[in-house]
């Protein structure tokens, strides 16, 4: 529901709204040119995805690859600067969409300091340094939420609702987590007569919403639904739960106290304040945490019964920016002050880090701090060099992290690149679209982190054992082997 008063204060919210938001984008952006670490193993798969331009994959729907595809057409290059580069701007535009939505409903102020609380989130500060799903999901997402509202407000209304519902289909291009937003419009729709858009309204969105997402759904049911099996794996007590689903009340805890790091400890905290007192909100506020609420459940039903990643309830806090931010402003604004103190001190952190804190270490005898994100490089270059010298036919590996690394490290390589195939169904998206054909005849250089390779009545030469002793492959050094092409065929 539309606040008039608010309305009436909300004309010059914009002009302090976009200079912060362009201010911080536009520093990450620069950071983000000096940046020192590699691209992490699902930033390499994305990146392959944009070579491709298909209207799926193997793990996710499409809509990043055709992002990071764009970003490094525009470039000219696709160094890690042009493969993440949609990430900080991404996030900037998204905070300027919540300002939109929050100035009309809350005023001036309140829209500035969405803004800036979104742009400063520890989760938004993580995601523009990286290139993932959940950062090109949400200007849509959110753009989707306001197209909602906004008609709503106007007590139904099919052209918003169309908005809506395509919005929804761009996001859920991004991924599959966009359709939590469905859920929560139902149940908004049962729980409060002013979330009721109305039946045509809300079949206008719905069809809009499935014409958008009818080209992923397409190349699912030509593909044997290899994105939706992937996400059945992520929740793998669905397959069987008689077996496979059981109480985990450590990983529940676990997920819970991740949220206080992924949206800030006192929004969250905040947030799950309002949440408690539900009955007590006004109506928009109510309506705002039904678009949070239940998403935040069903990440918690997951993490209790199998395990869940802290990232996986992020659509929970586009609404709940808007519904937590005011709220603490109106009756809170010192712990609002508090709030944003502790995301810019991370805001200032991380990006530093990612530039000069390569080296940094928890303790004098812990790994790096970003041990993940270095040594990628060096160890596909070290692979490579070896190929080289060796003169084999072909590089193979069974490892994703390797792949992953080879495939955007090697790009242009001279040596052809292959995954070594399996029967069954593929466990991963180098194993499905590049697996060593047949064809391939000579011997081939094995990457493994096995002591010895699985392969029958075949002799593997061993040539080296690549042991780093920092980075991402300092515990998990890779073996290479030199056999048969032929010795590697899926059994």
């Amino acid at each position: 529901m539309q606040n008039n008063a608010a309305s009436d204060d909300s004309r010059s919210w914009l002009l302090p709204a976009a200079a912060i938001a362009l201010g911080i984008t536009g520093l990450r952006v620069l950071l983000l040119a000096f940046n020192r670490t590699d691209l992490f193993v699902d930033e390499a798969q994305y990146w392959l995805w944009g070579q491709e331009m298909a209207l799926g994959y193997y793990s996710k729907p499409p809509l990043i690859g055709w992002v990071i595809r764009a970003s490094t057409e525009l470039g000219g290059s696709d160094a890690p600067f042009w493969v993440r580069l949609p990430a900080p701007l991404f996030h900037g535009v998204t905070g300027l969409i919540l300002g939109a939505i929050a100035a009309p409903r809350y005023g001036r102020a309140a829209a500035v300091w969405v803004v800036a609380s979104y742009v400063t989130l520890p989760m938004v500060v993580l995601g523009s340094l990286l290139i993932s799903t959940d950062t090109i999901m949400v200007p849509f997402l959110t753009l989707a939420l306001g197209a909602w509202l906004r008609g709503l407000d106007r007590g139904g209304s099919v052209v918003w609702a169309a908005v809506a519902g395509a919005a929804l289909g761009l996001a859920f291009l991004a991924k599959y987590a966009a359709i939590y937003y469905l859920l929560c419009a139902g149940l908004a729709a049962l729980v409060l007569w002013h979330g009721r858009p109305g039946s045509r309204v809300a079949l206008a969105g719905l069809v809009a919403f499935a014409v958008v997402i009818s080209p992923n759904v397409w190349w699912n049911l030509t593909n044997g639904l290899s994105t939706v099996e992937h996400t059945l794996d992520n929740a793998d007590w669905v397959r069987d739960p008689g077996t496979r689903a059981h109480l985990n009340f450590a990983g529940l805890a676990e997920f819970l106290a991740n949220q206080f790091v992924v949206f800030g400890p006192v929004l969250f905290a905040a947030l799950v304040w309002l949440v408690a007192r539900f009955r007590h909100n006004p109506a928009d506020r109510k309506l705002l945490l039904l678009f949070s609420l239940p998403i935040v459940t069903v990440v918690c039903v997951q993490a209790l019964l199998s395990r869940a990643y802290p990232n996986w309830a992020a659509t929970a806090y586009i609404a709940g920016t808007l519904a937590v931010v005011p709220w603490l402003l109106n009756w809170h604004t010192r712990w609002l002050r508090l709030s944003m103190g502790i995301h810019l001190f991370l805001a200032v952190l991380l990006p530093v880090a990612s530039v000069w804190g390569t080296g940094w270490r928890v303790g004098p005898d812990a790994n790096f701090l970003l041990e993940r994100y270095v040594g990628r490089t060096e160890m596909t270059r070290e692979i490579l060099d070896r190929a080289d010298a060796l003169g084999v036919a072909a590089i193979v590996a069974d490892d994703r992290d390797v792949l992953a690394d080879l495939f955007y490290g090697g790009r242009g390589a001279s040596v052809p690149i292959y995954a070594r195939p399996v029967l069954g169904r593929a466990p991963n998206h180098y194993v499905l679209k590049y697996p060593l054909p047949a064809t391939v005849e000579g011997e081939v250089l094995y990457v493994t982190k096995k002591d010895t390779p699985r392969v029958d009545d075949c002799e593997a030469r061993e040539m080296d054992r690549i042991a780093p002793e920092t980075g991402v492959y300092a515990q998990r050094p890779q073996r290479l082997f030199v056999l048969p092409a032929d010795c590697l065929a899926a059994r």
